[in-house]
């Protein structure tokens, strides 16, 4: 060790903290100690951090200030047989840092170990080939309101920050593929005029590519391998590429308040599970060389080595009050300071093994549902992880939260499909899932429904591809889910045959009308409305290329006015946003009918070649009420469902006396819904091969 000593300072909160005439530093570790590195171009300070209070080394440096980079080194014993990896050769980056400047340079000299002797610390020193951490001062705000959307109102938008804006003619060429673009009228215009409520943005976090993906040119561009959780990735900031480093922070704080303004919601999808340091033979750029035992979960049998139930190499220990009160203070600095609504959960079990197996008690649910700011957030979790027999944990969250319905996605895809014995399952998701959702007095709105995600195919290649073709990504396709459930309609990828052409058109109108129709919180894939391909790459994490980026020179006019029309549909009329599970005494508030227009049977639901359906949405009878205590009355729906390669004739049941049906939507032919004429009871509506009908009755 090296330097001045540092001025004594009471422990002040985690991280870099701008101060009168200087700034107080404080950084969780049980190293013998720590020093703090400031850096003047490639000149380094070396100062002792002298105060160490209850596992946090501290102390005040005066005249440091905004713009500073700094780093930490922590002494210690390098025994990776006792989970214990200090080696001070490594600059650090320090986990609470608000920005992070720099890209990390692989070669040995970032590896704690020596790769010829894993037990044996390295003696090169990896400053020259890290990322500093910069002192930032709290953006200024204008407290722009959030417009917090109910969840049975929330239609979610999952995005990469980049990829929408990267091309987008609307946007100016500096602003495009950052934080302010997303921000800029014309990005935010598309939003708006689509009719989302809630932007879900792909991970935001500074983030690190795997070892091996610049080598081959490219790049993790999802960004689910974090290293920073308090730091705007700066990969994405106009501030950042006119080299003002730092400039991240006060650009993304803007961002979300021009989305606020625009009474658009703005929710990280985030990834407290693992971070980007991998296995015990990646990198040490942070939490390893902190308190490798504090920050990661490792086998009890062989200390060496880390329980993975990511897929990642690590994950993350929640069960260290360090780590947690980390993953705290990072949900809450995002809500307060850079004025985000809510998280959707990577991973989300992981969080949740206090003691191996997924816990609904587990601490880290316990401090979510008591902290007075998190508690109000959006929740989503992604309820499942990898390597464990409870890792399927889908329906098994606490009330607060919401999750991914991965079982929805797989039977609709496989229902669009035709294939057989799924109309009672269709039936279950349509609704809402119940059986997931209802024994533990949840509500529909605890499923977050979706067809297509980030992860697999669009919506266009689901419908245009029965494979993946992943060659670009160097595994030689060996990546990425061969479990897709997809159907390229008669042939692979593009072509110019009208027949095939037009039937992917009809089952991505089916698609989209069966989840933005449906109980529960419907998300689309951006991009899905414009007919977004990624030439059939099922797992393309690794493009930061035309690949990813929406094509806005290409747009299928056509499914995006469809598309609109279905969510203007959705938030116009309450009885598609179903507030509660209708069973028992509200049961008939939905029907059933067989297409002859009779209440199905169970002999008919069990049929497993039964392809056809429909539903009644009665409107009035036993409404919701909303927030004020309003009845949220309606008028009726009849969803003619026919997932059968033929036409189907449905007779309209008799519901109220004098009803008349007025058709809405016909994804078979959506120019021309009006051609099925104004039907009555006893009247029958053909809908064509794959198809749905909506109409609706006027309340009055």
């Amino acid at each position: 060790m090296s330097g001045c000593p540092v001025l004594p300072g009471s422990v002040a909160p985690l991280g870099a903290t701008v101060r009168a005439g200087g700034t107080n530093f404080a950084v969780a570790s049980r190293a013998d100690a720590v020093e703090l590195c400031l850096f003047d171009g490639v000149d380094e300070r070396r100062l002792v951090l002298p105060e160490y209070d209850a596992g946090v080394w501290h102390g005040f440096v005066p005249g440091v200030g905004p713009g500073q980079a700094y780093g930490f080194r922590a002494h210690g014993p390098y025994e990776p047989a006792r989970g214990l990896r200090y080696n001070p050769a490594k600059l650090l980056l320090d986990p609470y840092a608000r920005a992070v400047t720099g890209e990390v340079r692989f070669g040995p000299e970032v590896l704690g170990h020596d790769p010829d002797d894993p037990g044996r610390a390295s003696m090169l020193d990896s400053a020259a080939h890290v990322p500093r951490s910069l002192v930032v001062g709290r953006p200024a705000t204008t407290s722009e309101p959030a417009p917090l959307y109910s969840y049975a109102d929330t239609v979610v938008y999952e995005v990469h920050v980049k990829g929408f804006t990267a091309t987008h003619p609307g946007v100016p060429p500096a602003l495009r593929g950052t934080y302010a673009g997303l921000g800029h009228d014309a990005a935010v215009a598309h939003l708006v005029g689509l009719g989302v409520t809630t932007v879900e943005l792909l991970p935001v976090h500074h983030h690190v590519s795997e070892a091996f993906l610049p080598a081959r040119g490219l790049t993790n561009y999802w960004g689910y391998n974090t290293i920073g959780y308090l730091a705007p990735h700066p990969g994405y900031s106009a501030e950042v590429r006119r080299g003002r480093p730092g400039g991240e922070v006060a650009e993304f704080r803007a961002m979300v308040e021009a989305l606020h303004r625009a009474g658009l919601e703005v929710v990280l999808d985030v990834v407290f599970n693992h971070t980007g340091e991998g296995d015990p033979h990646g990198p040490t750029l942070c939490h390893r060389g902190l308190d490798n035992a504090g920050y990661y979960r490792l086998d009890p049998a062989d200390p060496r080595r880390y329980l993975d139930t990511t897929g990642c190499g690590n994950s993350l220990n929640t069960t260290d009050p360090f780590t947690l009160q980390l993953v705290m203070d990072s949900l809450r600095y995002w809500l307060t300071v850079m004025g985000v609504d809510g998280f959707r959960f990577d991973l989300a079990p992981t969080l949740a093994r206090d003691d191996g197996g997924f816990d609904r008690l587990a601490a880290f649910f316990d401090l979510v549902s008591q902290d007075p700011v998190v508690s109000r957030a959006k929740l989503i979790a992604e309820p499942w992880d990898v390597g464990r027999a409870d890792s399927y944990d889908l329906g098994r969250f606490p009330p607060l939260w919401r999750e991914w319905n991965g079982r929805y996605r797989d039977t609709i895809r496989d229902f669009w499909r035709s294939h057989d014995g799924l109309l009672g399952e269709f039936a279950t998701r349509f609704a809402g899932s119940a059986d997931l959702y209802g024994g533990r007095g949840r509500r529909p709105t605890a499923s977050v429904n979706f067809v297509t995600a980030h992860d697999g195919f669009t919506l266009a290649d689901l419908v245009a591809y029965d494979r993946k073709h992943n060659e670009a990504n160097g595994d030689d396709n060996r990546d990425g889910t061969d479990d897709n459930r997809s159907w390229n309609c008669g042939q692979e990828g593009p072509t110019d045959d009208p027949e095939v052409r037009a039937l992917r058109a009809r089952q991505q109108r089916a698609l989209l009308t069966t989840l933005l129709l449906s109980f529960g919180v419907p998300m689309l894939l951006g991009g899905d409305e414009l007919g977004r391909t990624q030439r059939g790459n099922n797992n393309a994490y690794c493009h930061d290329d035309e690949l990813t980026w929406f094509d806005w020179a290409h747009v299928d006019g056509d499914l995006l006015a469809f598309t609109r029309t279905l969510i203007a549909l959705r938030r116009s009329h309450p009885v598609f946003r179903r507030r509660r599970f209708l069973s028992g005494v509200d049961w008939r508030n939905l029907r059933w009918y067989s297409p002859a227009g009779t209440i199905l049977t169970a002999a008919e639901w069990a049929d497993p070649s039964a392809h056809c359906v429909a539903t009644y949405l009665d409107g009035r009878d036993s409404p919701d009420r909303d927030a004020e205590g309003r009845l949220l009355l309606d008028d009726d729906f009849l969803v003619l469902v026919n997932a059968w390669w033929k036409p189907v004739g449905f007779t309209v049941p008799a519901l109220r006396t004098g009803q008349v049906w007025e058709p809405e939507i016909d994804t078979f032919d959506p120019a021309a819904p009006g051609a099925h004429g104004k039907p009555t009871a006893g009247d029958v509506v053909t809908a064509g091969p794959r198809s749905v009908v909506v109409l609706r009755a006027p309340a009055d």
